[in-house]
């Protein structure tokens, strides 16, 4: 899950929801739980207070009143987080009356809090006790008429409430957390499984790119057939614009080609007269011109889809040893330095007119050697491999002015070197064609390197 993929933005935002869920899950959960230990407590305390309700309203008399045995021993031992308490409150002082459990100090009375509420009513809440205990209390107010209104309470040790709702917590976080896990490994699985279609696709795109193969194979999920079915349209569809531009091309060259023919043996019947040079002249150019632009044209619609690809070992060890068996009687040496594996994505031809040009260019100007190196080059933006040509050779070499102008199409430095001028311009728009490029340096032989970068397979 490489960052700003597909795969990633759809784990990270399942995950996002998941915890949140199982966040607001468990404070759900452990919130629902403290309400219903709260509830079964309060059940319990709810059980001791009627008791003493009920001896209140029992006792008839103008005296504090006692309650009979809780049969429970908690409220007899001190300081044991179990309290009752009797108060009345509606004389000049008030009169208290606790239990043996609760020594010293008084519990506190919750209608006070809220004086303006209803007494009528059971009661509950939370509040500091003896010891600085946290008790939870329930209270109820017994109006006995003349004989007095009274505040029943009684208290417990909030601890226990604490101490269970803490272990459930403890509990539900392990739960959730194996739950967090399991969550989390099926996400993967998901991701990973759901965009195993898009990956094959991918691998497919690949290989007719790399001429492996000519459309997308296999089946896919309802959702990306129609996406594999228009992809395999636009490669068919390519293949035929490229087809009917060869076509076109091909067509175009014979119907140019005979025009200029005739006017090049009509010019050569007059003689030398200074029209007839003329013609023959730019006939001689416009021919040159039309097989330049038509083979560029020819290249262009080729690189544009180009699904075949060569090895380039060969290639390079063919063309430098026909090259040296040319230019043997002047003592040049083709050597070769090339890195093994290497395939070029694209036509045979094109790379050897990149090669013949080069390698007979460095030949021509060369004392004694010509070296042709092949090795990879750094990854590309995107992803896309590319391999280098590099060609020196120990002639002259050229200045940084130089090299500028004999990029130029049709430029020659020296005239008295046989050619057209066509040859590196016709290389830097192959190469460009493909995606790559040509650069002329300072060759460490003393005379020109050629570096040209072309993708590979």
């Amino acid at each position: 899950m490489r960052a700003g993929s597909l795969a990633l933005r759809l784990f990270i935002s399942a995950t996002l929801v998941s915890a949140a869920v199982l966040i607001i899950t468990g404070i759900v959960l452990s919130t629902v739980y403290r309400e219903a230990v709260e509830r079964a407590f309060d059940r319990r305390l709810d059980v001791y207070l009627k008791t003493i309700v009920a001896d209140v309203a029992n006792s008839g008399t103008g005296s504090m009143p006692e309650p009979t045995t809780l049969g429970d021993p908690v409220f007899s031992f001190p300081l044991s987080g179990w309290y009752w308490q009797i108060t009345r409150i509606d004389g000049p002082a008030r009169q208290v009356k606790t239990a043996r459990s609760l020594p010293e100090g008084t519990l506190p009375l919750l209608f006070e809090k809220n004086p303006d509420a209803d007494l009528s009513g059971l009661r509950e809440g939370y509040a500091k006790g003896p010891a600085n205990q946290n008790l939870r209390i329930v209270e109820r107010i017994v109006d006995l008429g003349d004989d007095g209104q009274f505040a029943v309470s009684v208290a417990a040790d909030a601890g226990e409430i604490e101490d269970e709702v803490s272990g459930f917590n403890e509990a539900l976080t392990v739960t959730l957390a194996v739950v967090g896990v399991a969550i989390l490994l099926t996400l993967i699985f998901q991701v990973v499984f759901g965009l195993r279609p898009l990956k094959r696709m991918l691998a497919g795109l690949s290989a007719v790119r790399a001429g492996e193969a000519e459309r997308i194979e296999g089946r896919y999920p309802v959702e990306l057939a129609p996406l594999a079915a228009e992809v395999n349209a636009l490669i068919d569809s390519n293949r035929e614009i490229v087809e009917r531009a060869r076509m076109h091309v091909g067509n175009l060259a014979h119907a140019l080609k005979t025009p200029i023919s005739v006017l090049q043996n009509e010019a050569a019947a007059r003689g030398d007269d200074a029209l007839a040079f003329k013609v023959r002249e730019q006939a001689e150019v416009m021919k040159g011109q039309v097989a330049h632009h038509l083979e560029r044209a020819r290249i262009a619609a080729r690189a544009t889809v180009t699904t075949t690809t060569e090895e380039v070992g060969p290639i390079v060890e063919k063309l430098a040893g026909t090259l040296a068996k040319v230019y043997r009687a002047r003592g040049i040496a083709v050597e070769t330095d090339i890195a093994p594996g290497l395939r070029f994505r694209g036509e045979r031809q094109d790379i050897e007119e990149i090669l013949g040009n080069l390698i007979d260019n460095g030949c021509k100007w060369a004392r004694s050697l010509v070296e042709v190196s092949v090795a990879p080059a750094a990854e590309a933006p995107g992803g896309r491999a590319f391999f280098t040509l590099t060609i020196d050779d120990d002639g002259p070499g050229l200045s940084a002015g130089e090299q500028a102008e004999a990029l130029k199409r049709g430029r020659r430095l020296d005239e008295t070197q046989p050619g057209s001028g066509l040859g590196l311009s016709i290389v830097t728009e192959l190469a460009g064609l493909y995606g790559g490029g040509l650069t002329l340096e300072r060759s460490p032989f003393g005379g020109l390197r050629c570096v040209v970068r072309l993708p590979a397979a």
